[in-house]
């Protein structure tokens, strides 16, 4: 049977050659490739028609890392968002809905998570440090793959036997995160500040469909094992809905 695909979004960035790049970060595709899958990196540059038969491949999603969701897609004016791409947030908010409607698991990274909550009717705080008023530094881009601050986690069904008992300890890379906590969202996972650091949808008749805040796929021999352990669950539930479509 051959490996399935994986839609996995990514981000468009200029160039000092007056023509825009897809920006693919080589994480996502060791973390996809060390548990068989094959990843379709899908961005905004692509032809619609062609990203349309590339997802029509996929029996999965990945909502990677990148800009600030538009605070106008919450209903919020700019309140401390930086960069946004609307052209990204087009493409990933119509994919996400298609995904939903297919059943396919979902993966959703960092912007991702945020993005996810924003779907499903949630908001943002459009800046930790001046909105929620943390005392933790969640925006810690350049240290790649640090040990930032621990994670609290609640285990739950869909992430069952993936989390440890214990806190664990995750790098941390943004500086929105999630406010209103979408309906039909379980946050199961938390910071010690309390800001929510991963979550499961549960609607019914919803496919396995998980967010996290920090980067996984920076780090995946991490020291709790959680990272390799979250690509290996969807891994296992991409089979799962691959070997369903194939019947």
């Amino acid at each position: 049977m051959t490996e399935p695909f994986v839609a996995l979004t990514m981000p468009v960035r200029d160039s000092d050659i007056g023509m825009p790049r897809v920006m693919v970060e080589v994480g996502y595709l060791r973390a996809l490739g060390a548990t068989g899958l094959l990843p379709l990196v899908l961005s905004p540059l692509d032809d619609p028609g062609v990203r349309d038969r590339l997802f029509d491949l996929s029996s999965g999603l990945v909502l990677s890392g990148g800009e600030d969701v538009d605070p106008a897609r919450y209903g919020a004016a700019p309140d401390g968002a930086r960069t946004v791409s609307p052209v990204r947030d087009a493409m990933e908010f119509a994919l996400l809905q298609r995904a939903l409607e297919r059943r396919l698991p979902v993966l959703a990274i960092c912007r991702g998570l945020q993005l996810l909550n924003v779907a499903l009717g949630g908001t943002l705080y459009q800046d930790l440090e001046t909105r929620m008023g943390t005392t933790i530094d969640h925006d810690r881009f350049r240290e790649f793959a640090g040990q930032i601050h621990s994670i609290r986690s609640s285990e739950e069904e869909l992430l069952s036997g993936v989390f440890p008992a214990d806190d664990f300890v995750q790098n941390s890379a943004h500086h929105q995160g999630i406010e209103t906590l979408a309906d039909g969202l379980t946050a199961v996972a938390w910071a010690p500040d309390g800001l929510i650091e991963a979550v499961e949808h549960r609607a019914p008749g919803a496919a396995w469909t998980v967010g996290v805040q920090w980067h996984p796929e920076r780090k995946l021999e991490d020291s709790s094992g959680t990272n390799l352990r979250l690509f290996e669950r969807f891994a296992a539930e991409v089979r799962n809905r691959s070997a369903e479509g194939a019947d």
